[in-house]
């Protein structure tokens, strides 16, 4: 299997531009987000990148982080939780807001999750939560669905939506779906499993006696 065929799940050597400072994303993408970037400049808003390209270890680490207790998990509202004490459950709670090493959307170089700069008053922290996309940055959100149900966003669209898959609905991630499409071309339940068996994941014996429903609930419905 070549570097190309790894993409996917985020290993392999992707072609890669910095889009904004400690952001890259697929060079594929590049003209169409300046495009929205300059639309959303001239509507009043500031474009400004929180995520982009994230490969595979760091997924991982963002995983197994959440598994050992180190990263606040967050329940269906967005609200901190306890970290549950049964692996399945574990597992179950680390995916309502986290992907699957391997299956996230954010390994294609074609997807970043998106604020409104210019509305972050000096020193906010940027959470990405639902709280945010109806309230600090409601009208920054209004304007990109806008966009989108017009199909005047340049090839970006919102892929956790509601009613799509068990992951909890992310206003503030858009993707590029004609190059994404490209991209997962390649992707294969079979060599994802692989990749697991020989990987110190957490949560590793249930991940892979459930892995064939997960894909049906967290990661073929947002393979768009």
């Amino acid at each position: 299997m070549n570097a190309n065929d790894m993409l996917p799940y985020g290993l392999g050597n992707p072609d890669l531009v910095e889009a904004q400072e400690g952001y890259f994303v697929d060079r594929a993408i590049v003209d169409d987000l300046n495009k929205l970037t300059d639309a959303c400049r001239k509507a009043g808003f500031e474009l400004r990148i929180e995520s982009a390209y994230r490969p595979f270890e760091k997924q991982l680490s963002i995983w197994n982080r959440k598994a050992r207790g180190e990263l606040q998990l967050l329940d269906a509202n967005g609200e901190p939780m306890q970290r549950p004490a049964d692996e399945e459950e574990l597992m179950y709670a680390i995916l309502t807001w986290s992907a699957l090493p391997g299956a996230s959307r954010h390994h294609l170089g074609t997807d970043i999750d998106v604020v409104d700069g210019g509305a972050c008053p000096p020193g906010y922290e940027v959470q990405l939560t639902p709280a945010e996309c109806t309230g600090i940055f409601a009208k920054f959100h209004e304007f990109l669905t806008a966009r989108i149900r017009e199909g005047a966003a340049f090839g970006f669209e919102r892929v956790f939506a509601p009613g799509r898959g068990k992951i909890r609905p992310e206003g503030w991630h858009i993707a590029h779906l004609p190059t994404s499409r490209k991209r997962l071309e390649n992707f294969s339940l079979a060599t994802l499993r692989s990749i697991y068996e020989n990987t110190d994941i957490a949560c590793k014996r249930v991940l892979l006696a459930r892995l064939d429903s997960l894909a049906e609930d967290y990661i073929y419905p947002y393979f768009v």
